[in-house]
């Protein structure tokens, strides 16, 4: 058995029936992949060559092709890199650093390159799914880097690194159960991830519904009816009917960071993308000299990109919170106009009638970004209902659309408990917590020969058995010349 260190020490009170061991005295074997010399890739090739980017989300993933070899140079060259059903990969080189996928019958014989390791469990001592998941939780990547969220720049861990994780390791038997639990849960988990997934695009579908229904009269038809007012009262108009003016910044070099308190910035197309105006999107000006007082963000301004992809191109926002000294760019203009109207003009161009307007009148060689000048922009027609009726429409669709924000929030929160819920019930499992009552219903399961003082044992009888049958084995004869 090997001893842990503090930090897993403190991660994992492990019962008195665990112990820990590092991988290579459990594995049969701990590897990185290799590249064949001169390139000897081939389309037609028989053997797949894995590389970082095909180990995403726990498993092999398709989107990027790996390359092919052939058999021949994948039994002469890199047989070393050859891996079986039921190995264990994690890519040992970031980012993505640690991500871990099981070998799978439909896939195997495949080659990996350098920057992947695999783990090949000895089923004799350990269940490769009870490895695969703890590597999965992450505690043995951590005592070597630490927390790697937010990290920049490529990181990676060592092959040496990789033989010495000490797994903490319960007998064969609770093994066994404790991965079968995990199965089970975390299948739970994924479940409810994948319906919690699924309702941001609801609410954006949801959202254009209000949008739609506001813009063709639909959202006020039984207002109508209850105030006898007619469809027909409403108008077409320009959107240059409301805009008094149009305001627009200057493009400046500035410092890419956003503007402390006493500094002054000037906004990015980001701070108006999406939906809200968020002016953590913005860049510090290198003087204050530079600021220009009359194109300053107020509340209450009514901002729109100029120049965007097209998804986005002109999306609109009204600021309602400003706490940094923060000009327009030329790429974001000011639409000056009263007040009551801000709102109804806001609504109908991120309705899909607007988009479309606003689409149709871009222009630009390259779809990444175009453009819309504000001659364009003042003849897009919009309809106009009358004032109660645009008060009403503009009541209901913040409503609304102050009920889907708040599902959202919802959502949001629940996903990251979520995500944290399978972190929390990896970690109940690597400290016995899951098979507590388990070991109390089956102590012979977990004592005596089946024991991990037993398993160390073997483990130690094994290694003697081949070091012997390694210094018996002849050494071939080197040919005369």
């Amino acid at each position: 058995m090997s001893k842990p260190n503090k930090s897993q020490e403190i991660a994992y009170k492990i019962p008195e029936e665990w112990a820990f061991f590092k991988s290579e005295e459990i594995c049969e074997k701990v590897q990185s992949g290799s590249t064949p010399r001169n390139n000897p890739f081939t389309a037609t090739g028989d053997i797949p060559f894995l590389k970082v980017y095909n180990i995403v989300g726990q498993k092999i993933n398709f989107k990027y092709k790996p390359q092919f070899i052939s058999r021949e140079i994948q039994e002469s060259a890199i047989s070393r890199s050859k891996v079986i059903e039921n190995d264990v990969l994690m890519n040992i080189v970031g980012p993505p650093l640690g991500k871990i996928a099981i070998v799978t019958s439909e896939y195997p014989e495949w080659n990996i390159n350098q920057a992947i390791t695999l783990f090949r469990a000895n089923p004799d001592f350990l269940d490769y799914r009870f490895l695969f998941y703890f590597l999965n939780e992450g505690s043995a990547i951590r005592s070597i880097h630490g927390d790697l969220k937010g990290s920049v720049g490529q990181v990676n861990i060592s092959l040496t690194q990789c033989r010495n994780f000490m797994v903490p390791t319960p007998p064969l038997a609770e093994q066994k159960v404790i991965a079968d639990k995990l199965d089970e849960l975390l299948a739970h988990v994924e479940s409810t991830k994948a319906r919690l997934d699924s309702i941001p695009a609801i609410l954006k579908s949801f959202r254009q519904s209000v949008l739609a229904a506001a813009v063709s009269g639909k959202l006020t038809e039984e207002w109508r009816g209850e105030n006898g007012v007619a469809l027909s009262s409403w108008k077409t108009v320009k959107v240059g009917d409301f805009v008094q003016a149009i305001e627009a910044g200057k493009s400046l070099k500035c410092i890419e960071t956003p503007p402390s308190q006493n500094e002054f910035g000037i906004i990015k197309i980001s701070a108006v993308t999406w939906g809200v105006y968020d002016e953590s999107e913005s860049k510090t000006l290198p003087s204050n000299d530079l600021f220009i007082e009359n194109r300053r963000v107020k509340v209450g301004d009514l901002l729109i990109s100029r120049a965007n992809t097209m998804e986005l191109l002109g999306n609109p926002v009204i600021v309602h919170r400003v706490t940094k000294n923060l000009m327009l760019s030329d790429k974001v203009l000011r639409l000056v106009m009263e007040e009551a109207n801000k709102p109804w003009v806001s609504i109908f161009l991120r309705s899909k009638a607007g988009r479309k307007e606003i689409e149709s009148r871009s222009t630009g060689n390259q779809m990444s970004m175009r453009n819309i000048g504000q001659k364009a922009l003042l003849d897009i027609g919009l309809p106009k209902a009358t004032e109660s009726e645009q008060t009403e429409i503009v009541r209901r669709v913040e409503e609304l659309f102050a009920f889907a924000n708040k599902v959202e929030a919802q959502v949001n929160a629940a996903q990251t408990r979520v995500n944290n819920l399978t972190q929390s019930i990896l970690a109940k499992a690597f400290r016995g917590e899951l098979t507590a009552d388990w070991r109390t219903a089956n102590p012979e399961l977990i004592s005596g020969d089946n024991s991990a003082k037993a398993l160390l044992e073997r483990i130690k009888a094994e290694r003697e058995a081949l070091a012997l049958a390694a210094k018996k084995k002849p050494r071939a004869k080197k040919a005369k010349v």
